[in-house]
């Protein structure tokens, strides 16, 4: 089912001080209707429309229609953070992606977890991946007259029998190439993903997809080849299987092959591969130039070379030996070990590494981002002496309310393990502010 947005304007969830908005006298709650003249029906037209040094906006306020004038310097920034679209305003997706992560949720956890999206909007404005398939005429249109670019496509396979089957044989199209085609001619860069799936796209058929899509380049600025993550939770779906550590290695030096030969035909390599195939098959990370400007680091390529080598950096900036925190840090069962390498490399660093296994969503699942609070605590139970405090990556919270997936937050955490829980953003200073305190 898809959802349309109508032209009701945008809500301000926050202006910041001293910015033109701030002066103008705009508001948290103000409803921004139209700016100089044209109705805006989300946030990628309040950021079209408000291009211009001077602006006009009509703004409804507690239902009291407002009109504000407001002057900026040419790329100045308005000041203005809108609030997230409600779910109801959320393009959703009607395929049924074999390999589909939601549909392996357990039943019984928050709303918000089983929203499936392929909304174009949130592609360009926050990266999502969505599928082309049922674009409308006038949403393509839009792409293009609005210049909606960069946008994350999710690819899989450009057999268009192949990726009937992976998207569920739903009832559109799922003939990819086209569509590419013509965002390709109106300028429009994409990054195409492929999620791998042994047995059904991986070979001959990845072989097809890469060198179909790579003409496309550098309009399709990247092809992501990703493996397909299977929970226990998988009742009454397609049988899958993951890559095994043979066919991770294999599948590392097939990259590579490709990227020399798309380096010196393209000039870029074109096809990158996420860093759990590289972990699974126990080789070496490639160096960091070879990721591009890590341009797709989101979607885990690349996202490991660029924190180590932070890291490095911010140990070679400390001009003196800091003390060590006795602390415990969580990590996913498959990035433990190198974690704990990484640590153990930090001058004054004495933290342990605590490998969580993943026993909520079981199967491939190994990532702390899908740690479950219950997981975590379960883990610690067992290990003695664990410091003065539990240090938790901050991927493995979600929402606003920052709840671990299963709905326990930090402090039920605090009281299960009898340890304060310190939540740390996955940045580099941050890590070594958790395991060593200044000097």
């Amino acid at each position: 089912m898809k959802n349309r947005s109508s032209a009701e304007g945008v809500v301000v969830a926050a202006v910041r001080p001293r910015t033109p908005a701030a002066a103008a006298g705009i508001r948290a709650g103000d409803r921004v209707l139209a700016i100089n003249g044209h109705a805006l029906r989300d946030a990628i037209d309040f950021q079209f429309h408000s291009g211009d040094e001077r602006l006009v906006l009509s703004v409804d306020r507690g239902g009291v229609p407002v009109t504000m004038r407001l002057v900026r310097r040419v790329g100045a920034e308005l000041g203005v953070e809108l609030e997230a679209p409600r779910a109801a305003e959320i393009t959703t997706c009607a395929n049924k992606c074999v390999f589909c992560f939601i549909h392996q949720l357990p039943k019984g956890m928050r709303k918000s977890l089983y929203v499936k999206d392929d909304d174009f909007r949130l592609s360009f404005l926050h990266g999502n991946y969505i599928t082309l398939t049922d674009l409308d005429e006038s949403e393509l249109d839009r792409i293009v007259e609005q210049r909606l670019s960069p946008l994350y496509v999710s690819v899989h396979a450009t057999d268009p029998a192949l990726r009937w089957e992976l998207l569920g044989r739903p009832r559109v199209t799922a003939e990819i190439l086209p569509r590419l085609e013509r965002l390709a001619k109106a300028g429009i860069r994409m990054h195409a993903q492929i999620v791998l799936c042994p047995g059904l796209n991986d070979g001959a058929h990845l072989e097809r997809t890469v060198r179909e899509l790579a003409p496309l380049h550098p309009h399709v600025v990247t092809t992501a080849v990703v493996p397909v993550g299977l929970t226990r939770h998988r009742e009454r779906l397609p049988a899958l299987r993951t890559l095994t550590d043979d066919e991770a290695r294999e599948l590392t030096v097939r990259v590579a092959a490709w990227q020399r030969e798309f380096l010196e035909r393209l000039g870029s390599r074109f096809v990158f591969l996420g860093d759990e195939v590289y972990l699974q098959a126990g080789v070496p990370l490639p160096e960091a130039d070879a990721y591009e400007g890590f341009a797709v680091a989101e979607d885990g390529i690349g996202l490991v070379r660029r924190f180590e080598d932070g890291v490095a950096r911010a140990v070679r900036r400390r001009r003196a030996v800091a003390r060590p925190r006795p602390v415990t840090l969580v990590s996913g069962a498959l990035y433990a070990p190198r974690l704990q390498r990484l640590v153990a490399a930090i001058p004054g660093a004495t933290a342990r590494v605590a490998a969580v296994p993943n026993h909520f969503f079981g199967g491939s699942v190994s990532v702390a981002g899908l740690l479950t609070g219950q997981d975590i605590a379960r883990h610690l139970a067992m290990l003695p002496d664990l410091g003065e405090a539990i240090v938790v990556p901050a991927v493995a919270l979600r929402d606003r309310d920052g709840v671990f997936l299963d709905d326990m937050t930090p402090a039920d955490l605090t009281a299960a393990v009898g340890v304060p829980v310190r939540v740390v953003a996955p940045e580099p200073t941050a890590l070594l502010s958790a395991v060593c305190s200044a000097p």
